[in-house]
């Protein structure tokens, strides 16, 4: 151990281990540590001699605070920062993977997706610091890093810092605040004033750069023009934020509003919008009931164009008396001539249907349609369809009493098909019955490989229906079709919400809030062409549901904006709330550690959520898990571990990793039935399970962690549904829910 190292693994010995050098770069050395307090593995960072001297470390710690309370799913978080003797240095987690240059390095060159989804990903990073007022200033390969199929942007906001610490000063180090090859122009030549539009572009020649297509034929073209955008020479010809690049990567129409026209020599048709917000419950970030009308709307997916259609775009005001309903499923619908719109409301008595025409300013609440779910129109716009937890119904658009339709459990979508016949989603499968009531026909069995079936969609023809299957807990969702004369089911793509245009595409949601178009054959009901992203910024509810619906004519209606956006508190005993520093977001099952100094939670819309843990002293986060679909986090007993639910093989399965992040995520139980961990004895030999399985439903279970970890089931039954499972502290008693008396009621019995 050279003298540097040994003084410096004394001055941090109360602290962290230091175990050896593993990297150097032009402000600081790189030194792979473990934290002794936390059980982890850190790299310290020890600014240069030199550089600690001009800036003072008093002055450096203090800019470096600025960039503390930075949590992003693709920022390195900072985790310390102080100084030992004569050392300055931070603290960031240590990943295990390699960077964006070590893997170029030795790959020489990335597929078209890999390099549009890390851009991608560090563009998020970079909008959401910006929008917190912090600059990266050395944008490069070699500060992204890669772990588990993710982006990680390292040391961000030091080399800020550095800036407003040093100030002037800076050139006695000759350091140089970024690397020349990856500079904006206006960083290259000095110029003070620096936003975020001088991080989203990647290298500054003096000539015009390259089109990118020149040398590499298979670039798409909208991500050719959003490259040769971000690199115009001056920041007002460039995108104003890094949101905007990352848009334009992904979305072919984010470039240009309407790209259509100019492809087929036309001028672009006007757009008249209505600018009215509307009213939304409190757990959701500010949204809009937007609609698209026009065949020319969806104009771009075929070959030719009208010229005397026009695109209109408008907001519906929802009045404030009647909030659209909190419900997972669908709440919108748009009838067949896209003339009026039909919502689940919450009104004074509960939820019940309002019908809306589109050219009128007021809706009208329809009778009879308490307790709605899921509406959808006839055919021929004459009928409204409904279902609610037991029954599947329907109301005349005109007025006149509802009809019950067919009773059934736990309904789960329904569609209104050319044949008078309604198809429902239930938690059995799908099932069709005659719109005028009747004998009920099961089309599908929810089985191992299609675990969940809802949202269903009738296509032209009479040939089949659309619908979203589940493969694991939380669902990796796709798109099936079944087949009316053969029985036969399909898996087509992954995805949700499938509707079908009259364009001849399915248009579907993803998790990321895209709406997405595929060509398909009603009638060989076979997808015929390339998926293309048609629009974002749709809504994406906890269940993955995408809210929006198509007409016939080309009318678009779709709800816009985020689910969640709340924030954790601490809520002391006596009722006085304690910030924990955290930006807003969608938080589920937070735990605290046993001995109260951390939390887990899920962070995450839909199904991309993954597994964080917060330090409540030090207000920093960090990402547990990388893989999307990571939920339901429990401490082990000594707070070593976190176990989690991951669909890592394929389905919902418990795994659990080191709480410090280190090491890989290891399965604990490996089965075709859907798993959500509960709780860990207190003895810390066994790890209480609720298992979704296809004979009994949702029943709780135990896992034994010693042995072969065999698994036994400690409430089962076939009939009713057990959930919630809790141990007292001694370890004695089992508490859960279950509905054996008809609703939900809590019990407790010996364990």
């Amino acid at each position: 151990m050279d003298a540097s190292l040994e003084r410096l693994s004394k001055a941090l010995a109360d602290r962290y281990t230091i175990e050896r050098e593993i990297g150097r770069g032009g402000m600081a050395t790189v030194y792979l540590a473990e934290d002794l307090k936390h059980h982890r593995k850190v790299a310290i960072k020890v600014l240069r001699p030199e550089l600690a001297a001009v800036l003072g470390a008093e002055r450096f710690l203090h800019e470096i605070n600025v960039t503390a309370s930075l949590q992003h799913p693709h920022l390195l978080p900072l985790f310390d920062s102080g100084q030992a003797d004569s050392f300055v240095y931070y603290v960031m987690p240590y990943v295990e993977g390699e960077s964006l240059r070590h893997k170029l390095d030795r790959e020489r060159q990335l597929s078209v997706d890999d390099a549009v989804r890390i851009a991608e990903q560090v563009a998020s990073a970079l909008d959401y610091a910006h929008r917190n007022g912090v600059i990266h200033r050395d944008i490069k390969p070699g500060n992204i890093l890669l772990h588990d199929g993710q982006a990680l942007l390292a040391d961000f906001g030091i080399g800020l810092a550095v800036q407003a610490a040093g100030g002037d000063r800076l050139t006695e180090t000759g350091l140089s605040l970024g690397t020349p090859q990856y500079m904006s122009p206006e960083q290259a030549t000095a110029d003070r004033e620096l936003d975020g539009r001088q991080a989203i572009i990647a290298k500054v020649i003096t000539d015009r750069p390259q089109g990118i297509t020149s040398l590499r034929d298979t670039v798409p073209l909208h991500v050719a023009e959003a490259v040769d955008r971000a690199l115009a020479k001056l920041p007002a010809d460039r995108f104003a934020t890094a949101a905007q690049f990352a848009e334009a990567l992904t979305n072919p129409s984010a470039v240009e509003v309407f790209p259509v026209a100019a492809e087929h020599g036309a001028a672009a048709p006007a757009v008249s919008r209505l600018q009215v917000r509307p009213r939304w419950l409190a757990w959701v970030l500010p949204l809009s009931l937007v609609v698209l009308t026009g065949l020319a709307a969806w104009g771009w997916l075929r070959p030719t164009r009208s010229p005397d259609k026009v695109r209109v775009r408008f907001e519906v005001p929802i009045p404030p008396s009647e909030p659209l309903a909190d419900e997972p499923g669908n709440v919108i619908a748009l009838s067949p001539d896209g003339a009026q719109i039909v919502y689940v409301g919450e009104g004074d008595q509960g939820s019940q249907l309002y019908l809306r025409p589109i050219d009128q300013l007021d809706a009208r609440p329809i009778p009879g349609t308490e307790g709605a779910l899921t509406p959808f129109f006839s055919p021929d716009g004459q009928w409204i369809g409904f279902t609610t937890f037991g029954e599947v119904r329907k109301v005349p658009v005109g007025g006149g009493p509802a009809t019950t339709v067919a009773e059934h459990t736990e309904t789960r979508g329904a569609t209104w098909g050319e044949d008078d016949a309604i198809v429902f989603a239930s938690i059995s499968g799908l099932w069709r019955v005659s719109a005028g009531g009747g004998p009920k026909e099961q089309l599908t069995q929810v089985d191992a490989r299609l675990r969940q079936n809802r949202r269903p969609e009738s296509l032209p023809g009479g040939r089949g229906v659309l619908f979203t299957v589940g493969q694991g807990y939380p669902e990796a969702w796709r798109i099936a079709v079944h087949s009316f004369s053969t029985g036969e089911v399909t898996l087509l793509f992954e995805g949700d919400t499938p509707r079908y245009s009259e364009t001849g595409h399915i248009l579907y949601g993803r998790a990321d809030g895209v709406l997405m178009a595929v060509p398909f054959d009603p009638l060989r009901l076979e997808v015929t062409g390339q998926h293309r992203a048609a629009l974002e910024g749709v809504m994406v509810k906890t269940s993955a549901t995408t809210e929006f619906d198509i007409s016939r004519n080309g009318t678009l209606l779709y709800l816009t904006g985020e689910v969640g956006g709340g924030t954790m508190v601490l809520v002391e005993r006596g009722g006085v709330e304690r910030s924990l520093g955290m930006q807003p977001d969608v938080y589920f099952s937070p735990r605290f550690s046993p001995d109260g100094s951390r939390l887990v939670f899920t962070i995450g819309q839909a199904a991309a959520g993954q597994v964080w843990i917060h330090e409540i002293a030090q207000g920093t986060s960090m990402p547990l898990t990388f893989e999307e679909q990571s939920s339901y986090p429990v401490w082990s007993w000594d707070g070593q571990r976190v176990a989690f639910s991951s669909p890592i093989l394929g389905t919902s399965d418990l795994f659990w990793r080191r709480a410090d992040g280190s090491g890989v995520a290891e399965a604990l139980l490996e089965i075709p039935d859907a798993q959500r961990p509960a709780c860990f004895s207190r003895d810390g030999r066994y790890l209480v399970y609720r298992e979704n399985t296809l004979g009994t439903g949702q029943d709780i279970w135990v896992l034994a962690l010693e042995g072969d970890r065999r698994p036994w089931p400690v409430i089962e039954s076939p009939t009713w549904r057990e959930t919630a499972p809790a141990l007292s502290p001694d370890g004695r008693w089992l508490a859960y829910g279950s509905s054996l008396s008809g609703s939900d009621e809590i019990y407790v019995s010996a364990f």
